[in-house]
């Protein structure tokens, strides 16, 4: 028992920097630590508490601007994508979701990274960002993974990295809250789980803050190496954590 303890103290410190210095990832590379030894269930209620206590420690760090304008969109489409997200989990295979959301990281964030200029996406307004935050609710009903497809985006509409900041750190915080507040409501967070709950807040704490403040003095062009760099690592863990776990049904 003391090695899962110890665990999901180093997930937590691990995630929580990741978190605090590019604005998302808390679950995914989370993830990457505690899938190998945690239920999928109490995995999945962990990321999205470590998540959204991340979230509201980089709020208080980082504080970039509020636009209900550019935030709008991403948030409604993400409140209607929770309960799906929600409704989907006791239902779903976490082994085929890991494998195929870490695929797609694998082949699509290094074409991105690489690229030397990437293609700017102009079209779809405001109804092309629901969709995506539609997509982001959907997957952080599921397990806490509200930043992945938001932040991708952000990066295709070429958004300046405070702006990119604005809408993943505030999309982030209302999803998280709300998934968090269902997953009280329909009973997947249980009283055994409050031990880990009670090692995760304290462990993260000061990583989350050290990753605000580095976040600040960092370039346009090294904020996004390194979230496409974070979410092609995740994608890998994610493949590493699933993949053989399939090959051996």
């Amino acid at each position: 028992m003391e090695t899962v303890y110890l665990i999901v103290a180093v997930g937590a410190v691990v995630a929580g920097f990741v978190q605090g210095l590019s604005g998302f990832a808390f679950g995914m590379v989370a993830m990457s630590f505690w899938a190998w030894a945690l239920d999928p269930r109490l995995a999945a209620a962990l990321a999205v508490f470590g998540a959204l206590t991340g979230q509201i420690v980089a709020a208080l760090s980082v504080r970039r601007g509020f636009s209900w304008a550019l935030l709008l969109p991403f948030v409604a489409g993400g409140l209607l994508g929770i309960p799906l997200g929600v409704k989907l989990l006791p239902y779903l295979d976490m082994h085929w979701f890991k494998a195929v959301l870490g695929g797609f990281l694998v082949i699509w964030c290094p074409v991105m990274l690489f690229a030397r200029h990437l293609p700017r996406i102009t079209a779809g307004g405001r109804l092309a960002d629901g969709a995506v935050g539609l997509a982001g609710g959907v997957l952080g009903g599921i397990g806490g993974f509200t930043g992945t497809l938001p932040t991708l985006w952000c990066t295709l509409r070429g958004y300046p990295k405070d702006m990119q900041r604005t809408v993943i750190q505030n999309f982030n915080l209302s999803m998280l809250a709300v998934t968090f507040g269902t997953y009280l409501l329909t009973g997947i967070v249980t009283r055994d789980m409050l031990p880990y709950f009670a090692i995760v807040a304290p462990a993260m704490l000061v990583p989350t803050f050290l990753g605000a403040k580095l976040y600040i003095g960092i370039s346009e062009a090294r904020f996004r190496q390194i979230v496409l760099g974070l979410l092609t690592a995740s994608g890998v863990a994610l493949l590493a954590a699933s993949v053989p776990q399939l090959l051996a049904r």
